[in-house]
């Protein structure tokens, strides 16, 4: 088989050929086949009597419609830009043999007598395979109520302008209109970069792998084990730490690296590399390679490529008409983003849910915020973590601080309570230092009912894994947070805000303007200057995404 790319020369290169045959037929009819007119009276007719029961086939029609039936991919320049760009889906991450590029090229050439009818079919094949990659390329191909049952953020509509396409279409520009489809933002940008750095490492023969050792890796050993650490980092773009040439990998003696003794030595400028690859992978960034260290290392060039794909398709979900200032809560990076007027960006590191208690995906808008909050024990919270204890011990309540209220809010008598089938009661926490909500929590609307807090527990945030709530966030330097988010240096400066925690009054206070938040499950993080960080896959949703975006597509061309 080919490679690809030079399967596409070669196609570009037939197609430029037959043109100078067929180029006139756009304009005439042809010694033994139709008259554009009679394309797009079978075209038109086609269309109007093909079903409208899904969107591709609304979108047909209306793109159709806008050009008068006209057909359009009646030249070899057309279709052979369309097979090109198609094919050209991989470096998205997506699979080009869900479009059947190849199929169309076929079709195309097989049309001998240029009937009206083939030609016209063909021309409607190239518009529904157009039309499906721009709409996978600005939505994405999965629909992510599909992966991920916890998903609560809108989906935008995919409205194009049709005469618009109609004119990429006629000069050729079939790249720029997928272009122009793609989120326009920087992080999609560098993930799809990042895609092409590691399908080159991959063709290269990928990164060696670090063998298991009983003692782990610390920086001043002496090993052969050292030199392998020392090529694996080297691939991802750290040529400095190598003692041969950078490029010694490609060549046929890259293991001669492994024969130069200083190559063997564990020194300070290796474990600073060790120490930013575990920072970038969220792991305790020590400088020593024990097991989870190896872990990552090990983790083949082949998975990253997954991971970044899955990412591609996260951002064509979420990418879209971001407002100029939110607040991005990144689960999986367990760090919270408030981007700012003017370009500037806060961010601190937060805590989220447990695996078995996750935090959704939704977009909301904070509307309010609360000081010296009083705690609702959450039910499932209730059930399966505070009974068990107030059964074994009544005397946890009162340790706890936990007051005993029915429906209506009214105080009971914990020894009045049938704590083996306690009834419709709840668990209320008053507010001070063993809350969990600490001394403020910020609400948004959401139908699961979580929110952003502070926290007494602030020894969690030097963790560098920060799954272990009940699905609510916690956030580091939330004080910060809430003043940014008041934006009112007047009425809430430093003091003003210290002057309301210190009165232990439970105080509730209504945003000026509210603010657009969003809590998204990135496992690939992009950096300005393009590099990528991993992250572990917490709640386990790349695999089940992976399977539904390598699913082919059952999408009917012809």
């Amino acid at each position: 088989m080919l490679p690809y790319r030079l399967t596409q020369v070669l196609l570009v290169s037939l197609f430029a050929t037959l043109w100078v045959a067929e180029a006139a037929w756009g304009q005439t009819e042809t010694s033994n086949g139709a008259s554009p007119d009679e394309v797009s009276a079978r075209l038109q007719a086609l269309v109007q009597d093909g079903p409208r029961d899904n969107v591709l086939n609304r979108h047909v029609h209306d793109f159709y419609a806008a050009r008068d039936f006209q057909p359009v991919w009646n030249d070899d320049r057309h279709i052979s830009a369309l097979v090109a760009a198609l094919h050209g889906l991989d470096d998205d991450g997506l699979i080009p043999a869900d479009y059947r590029p190849d199929a169309l090229a076929q079709a195309w050439q097989r049309i001998q007598d240029r009937n009206s009818d083939a030609l016209a079919r063909v021309d409607l094949g190239a518009t529904r395979r157009f039309l499906r990659a721009l709409r996978y390329l600005h939505l994405g191909k999965v629909d992510p109520t599909a992966v991920d049952s916890d998903w609560e953020i809108p989906r935008p509509g995919f409205a194009p302008d049709m005469a618009a396409l109609s004119r990429a279409v006629e000069a050729g520009d079939i790249e720029g209109a997928f272009d122009r489809a793609r989120p326009d933002y920087p992080p999609y940008q560098r993930l799809r970069e990042g895609l092409g750095r590691y399908r080159a490492i991959e063709a290269a023969g990928g990164w060696p792998q670090v063998p298991a050792r009983e003692a782990p890796l610390r920086p001043g050993d002496r090993h052969p084990d050292v030199a392998l650490l020392r090529e694996r980092l080297g691939v991802l773009g750290q040529p400095e730490l190598l003692v041969a040439d950078a490029d010694y990998y490609r060549e046929e003696h890259a293991g001669l690296i492994l024969d130069v003794p200083e190559a063997k030595r564990y020194d300070a400028a290796l474990a600073d590399a060790v120490r930013r690859f575990q920072r970038r992978h969220l792991l305790e960034d020590d400088g020593v390679v024990g097991p989870q260290t190896r872990a990552a290392l090990n983790v083949g060039v082949s998975r990253r490529i997954d991971q970044i794909r899955v990412n591609l398709e996260r951002a064509r979900w979420m990418l879209h008409d971001l407002p100029d200032s939110f607040v991005l809560v990144d689960i999986a990076g367990y760090e919270l983003r408030y981007f700012l007027p003017g370009d500037d960006v806060w961010q601190t590191r937060i805590v989220v849910g447990q695996p078995y208690r996750t935090t959704p995906t939704l977009r909301s808008e904070i509307t309010r915020l609360t000081f010296n909050p009083t705690w609702t024990v959450p039910p499932t919270i209730f059930r399966e973590d505070k009974l068990p204890k107030i059964r074994e011990d009544l005397e946890y309540l009162k340790r706890k601080n936990l007051a005993v209220i029915d429906m209506q809010g009214r105080h009971l008598d914990p020894q009045e309570v049938d704590w083996q089938n306690p009834g419709a009661i709840m668990l209320r926490q008053a507010a001070g230092g063993q809350n969990p909500l600490g001394r403020v929590v910020i609400r948004f609307p959401n139908r699961h009912s979580v929110y952003l807090h502070d926290t007494p527990s602030q020894h969690l945030f030097d963790n560098p894994q920060r799954a272990v709530s009940s699905g609510c966030i916690r956030v580091e330097n939330a004080m910060q947070f809430v003043r940014l988010l008041l934006d009112d240096n007047r009425r809430w400066d430093a003091a003003a805000l210290q002057q309301a925690v210190a009165s232990g009054e439970t105080r509730t206070v209504d945003l000026s303007q509210r603010v657009p938040v969003i809590l998204h499950y990135w496992t690939v993080d992009t950096a300005e200057n393009g590099s990528l960080a991993f992250r572990p896959d917490i709640y386990r949703r790349d695999s089940d995404l992976l399977l539904a975006l390598n699913r082919p597509s059952t999408e009917n061309y012809d």
